[in-house]
């Protein structure tokens, strides 16, 4: 139900975030000051969905005017992307995964080769945010988390674990206040399934007023201007990787865009997007590209 209290505007946003479906695409156009810089093709990036609006909105756009190369993205649950490259569902050049355990689903003989290192860049904490529009969600400034998400009729959102790094980080913290503050009935949050919902739609679910409070990293949550509550004594947050996939087809575009996303200013628009970069970046695995040896740590 759209909130009341919303502006036409501001819910017409909201539903077009909602329209996204299961992924969010596109490609960039070249900016003003990329006009002078020569056509150099596309790179395909395929990302953790929680990281839509800086890589659709600030990052790709600004590495397509810094480089040439035409940036174009799709964004979704990081398993759930995985489960597509493996099945050649999405065929991409470079991968960024909220969670380093995604990356062991493609990698080796048994899962097509399709990667053989990845570097951990950033992180983002996990929280919860609420509509301040909202009677119940509004609770969270006054009251412990744990005792205002069990009350009945508050809706909260939050990812599927078996498609999102997320989802799992969101059943984990849920475990663990459960038997940190002695009470059981935090787990039966994570038997509700009418309340999960694909992570590319759950800002705008939030800020629609369809939800009163939800699970999401500091990152969507500061970009979305939403009001948050750290989960206090429960500290969990998502690593985020980025890989250039084997037989990348636009293998140029994607060094170009690892090496400018680790580089200063890549590193400058994720500490502006809230996130804790991880400098340097700590390289997984083996076989990277050696155009990369500048910005990755040694194995």
């Amino acid at each position: 139900m759209i909130h009341p209290r919303l502006t036409p505007i501001v819910v017409t946003a909201a539903m077009v975030a909602l329209g996204a479906g299961c992924g969010f695409s596109t490609t960039s156009s070249s900016s003003p000051s990329s006009t002078s810089r020569p056509d150099r093709g596309s790179v395909d990036v395929l990302y953790a969905g929680s990281l839509t609006n800086l890589m659709e909105r600030d990052l790709g756009p600004k590495f397509t005017a810094a480089t040439g190369y035409h940036f174009s993205g799709f964004g979704a649950g990081s398993a759930q992307v995985a489960n597509q490259i493996k099945g050649g569902v999405r065929q991409g050049d470079v991968f960024i995964s909220a969670s380093p355990q995604v990356n062991t689903t493609l990698e080796g003989p048994a899962n097509g080769n399709r990667l053989s290192w990845y570097a951990s860049f950033a992180r983002g904490s996990l929280v919860i945010g609420y509509n301040p529009n909202s009677r119940l969600g509004a609770q969270l400034r006054t009251r412990p988390w744990y005792e205002v998400i069990t009350q009945p009729g508050l809706l909260l959102g939050r990812t599927d674990p078996v498609l999102d790094p997320k989802g799992q980080l969101t059943v984990q913290a849920l475990t663990q206040a459960a038997s940190t503050y002695h009470d059981p009935t935090l787990l039966n949050v994570t038997k509700i399934t009418s309340d999960v919902f694909p992570e590319e739609t759950l800002v705008g679910r939030l800020q629609a007023g369809q939800l009163d409070a939800g699970f999401f990293y500091t990152n969507e949550a500061k970009e979305a201007g939403i009001p948050t509550v750290t989960l206090g004594a429960i500290q969990l947050a998502a690593t985020y990787t980025v890989t250039v996939l084997d037989k990348a087809p636009h293998a140029s575009g994607a060094t170009a865009f690892v090496n400018y996303l680790l580089g200063s200013k890549g590193q400058a628009i994720l500490t502006a997007h809230g996130l804790s970069v991880i400098t340097p970046p700590l390289q997984s695995g083996v076989g990277a590209p050696s155009s990369l040896h500048t910005v990755l740590s040694t194995p």
